[in-house]
């Protein structure tokens, strides 16, 4: 794939290029699909309705606006559950806050292309949206270019060369004695943010805006800072006794009074715009090498890390072939291995195929009752075989065969729940995190999904930004396939998706965080689109189902409540969470609609909103 092959997305190129080929999939006319978007929500398709949204901050008010009419919270600091879709003729972004989308669109706006528009975004999301990515994190990255190029990016975090097993303390049964393994200086990976979104830049950015350019929006963010919306103000809360324990993390996020900033405040990260400037100036060696290197290592071994400099100075990132799969035709293309994400939304929609998902209403006890089967299956293969690949030998080609599916299938019974027997996956073995989208009418889609995991309290307050928890993702357990070990990447669930029609024409794009959630959650949506012929918004908010091969089968209230009853009848445990719950991700993504449109769907269960023109 090279640089050449992504369009470039100046407005006046795009205003210029035909419409994309009409979409054939199960979904609404373009009247219906596009009826829940007012003019007073779209995000506009013009270049004057375009600058209209570059104000995303109310200062007569405190709010968050799309610059059009659309607020993410009322008077009453209601969230609005309004709005939160896009309908775009050229090119679309759907990010878990508004600003960063809008940064996405000016690098858009500037001449770049989908990928510089997502480095825009990742960046411009580690300053508005602190408490799930930014410096101090990593991610992945799947790219599909116009041409039907697909490549992924693994910029996950690593662990460093000191680690072993032995460095958590742990009692006689092997429990890990107190919280080293998720906080503190033992909990940090190698962060691998920064050097992912450069490499994605400089190996597949269009060459037409600078990587200055890049990174101004994020600056400005940081410099003159943003409101705190609902959710930040909530999680800042959360971590409120962190910040007192781990002093550096609470001198960036913590009031002069000792407080943490409340829903609409403006929040301001000067020491965050003077690091972000140095990256813009130096790349990505003004973070891994030098006095910013020796200084991060200093301060996570201040906590009890084992960390050296030559850990950051020999972080690389990884391109890899993506997991591959198809559901009723449709080509599905997600994340590989160290991400289980892939495999395991290949292999819930490979076991979903054996089945008549369409016929069954949504969200029935039927529907629900052929998911979680599939869900059980996919998770009891995940904790039998999935690890780090440079580790451990994994039947990846078993995981995603139809004809190992179709095993599998055939052990669910119709009327209850099942209990498994294991069936051998060699044998058909052939030798709170955030998600974006960026998609345009040429063919180029983009998915990142990218996390801290969770703070680890260490953070860096002359440089404005907090570390990652990620080793806390390895198992404990010396002999599991997930143990750590030094260089080693900890299982994820991360899935950036791209799903393309038979023909090898774009359909969606799509992601979600949400730890192993989001396995569920992107297998859900694909289904609600592909066998329920839902609207990408309607997809997204409607209600989510969880379970693993151990756990109860967790529901978004929203389900009626005699589906519930009759699974419980079949024999399942049900657990019950709010309504409209955020343990259920945070989904954005962008669809192909069958009228040359982008229709970009966020998710309400956070502070989404897509942006389009």
């Amino acid at each position: 794939m090279k640089r050449k092959k992504l369009a470039v997305l100046s407005l006046a190129a795009l205003m210029a290029v035909s419409s994309a080929a009409g979409c054939s999939a199960p979904q609404k006319t373009s009247e219906e699909a596009a009826a829940p978007v007012t003019s007073e929500e779209s995000t506009g398709t013009t270049e004057s309705e375009s600058m209209a949204q570059e104000e995303t901050q109310d200062g007569s008010t405190g709010r968050v606006t799309d610059g059009n009419g659309w607020y993410l919270w009322d008077d009453s600091g209601n969230v609005n559950m309004e709005g939160r879709g896009a309908v775009g003729e050229n090119a679309m972004i759907a990010s878990a806050k508004v600003e960063a989308s809008q940064a996405g669109v000016e690098i858009l706006k500037a001449g770049g292309n989908a990928v510089d528009a997502a480095v825009a975004v990742g960046f411009a999301l580690g300053v508005v949206e602190c408490n799930y990515s930014g410096l101090g994190a990593g991610g992945f990255m799947t790219i599909h270019s116009e041409d039907g190029e697909v490549v992924f990016l693994d910029f996950r975090e690593r662990a460093p060369q000191a680690a072993t097993p032995d460095m958590w303390p742990k009692d006689s049964k092997g429990n890990v004695i107190g919280n080293q393994k998720a906080i503190g200086g033992k909990s940090v990976g190698v962060p691998g943010e920064v050097a992912g979104l450069s490499y994605a830049f400089e190996k597949y950015g269009s060459g037409n805006v600078t990587w200055e350019e890049v990174l101004q929006p994020a600056i400005k963010l940081a410099e003159e800072g943003f409101y705190v919306a609902p959710n930040l103000g909530e999680v800042w809360k959360d971590y409120y006794g962190w910040m007192l324990d781990y002093p550096e993390f609470g001198d960036i996020y913590l009031k002069d009074d000792g407080m943490t900033y409340e829903v609409g405040e403006l929040f301001k990260t000067p020491a965050l715009a003077k690091t972000l400037r140095k990256i813009a100036e130096g790349g990505k060696d003004a973070f891994y090498k030098g006095p910013m290197a020796e200084a991060m290592v200093n301060r996570i071994n201040k906590y009890g890390g084992v960390f050296t400099v030559e850990d950051f100075e020999n972080y690389t990132v990884k391109e890899m072939e993506p997991v591959r799969g198809t559901y009723r035709g449709y080509q599905i293309i997600s994340s590989p291995l160290p991400s289980s994400g892939g495999t395991h939304v290949v292999e819930a929609l490979n076991v979903l195929e054996n089945f008549d998902v369409a016929s069954m209403e949504h969200n029935s006890a039927e529907n629900l009752h052929y998911l979680a089967e599939a869900f059980k299956i996919a998770f009891n293969d995940r904790a039998l075989y999935m690890g780090d690949p440079e580790y451990v030998d994994v039947p990846i080609g078993g995981l995603t065969s139809k004809e190992y599916a179709k095993k599998q299938a055939e052990q669910i019974q119709p009327d209850k729940a099942t209990v498994y027997e294991e069936v051998n996956p060699w044998t058909y073995e052939h030798k709170d995190t955030t998600h974006f989208s960026v998609a345009d009418k040429d063919g180029n889609m983009v998915a990142v999904t990218q996390t801290h995991n969770y703070p680890s309290g260490v953070a860096m307050n002359e440089y404005g930004f907090i570390f990652n928890n990620e080793m806390d993702d390895f198992s404990a357990d010396p002999e599991s396939p997930n143990a750590i070990a030094p260089g080693k990447t900890p299982l994820s669930s991360m899935s950036p998706t791209v799903v393309l029609k038979e023909d090898g024409s774009p359909f969606m794009v799509l992601g979600t965080p949400g730890a192993t959630r989001i396995i569920t959650t992107v297998t859900q949506l694909i289904s609600n689109v592909i066998d329920h012929g839902m609207t990408i918004q309607e997809a997204i908010d409607a209600p989510r189902i969880f379970n693993t091969s151990t756990s109860a089968v967790a529901y978004e209230g929203r389900i009626d409540k005699s589906v519930i009853a009759e699974l419980v009848e079949m024999g399942y445990e049900m657990d019950e969470k709010e309504e409209i719950d955020k343990y259920f991700g945070n989904a954005n993504a962008v669809y192909y609609g069958d009228d040359g449109k982008l229709y970009g769907g966020s998710d309400f269960r956070r502070d989404s909103k897509s942006f389009g023109y």
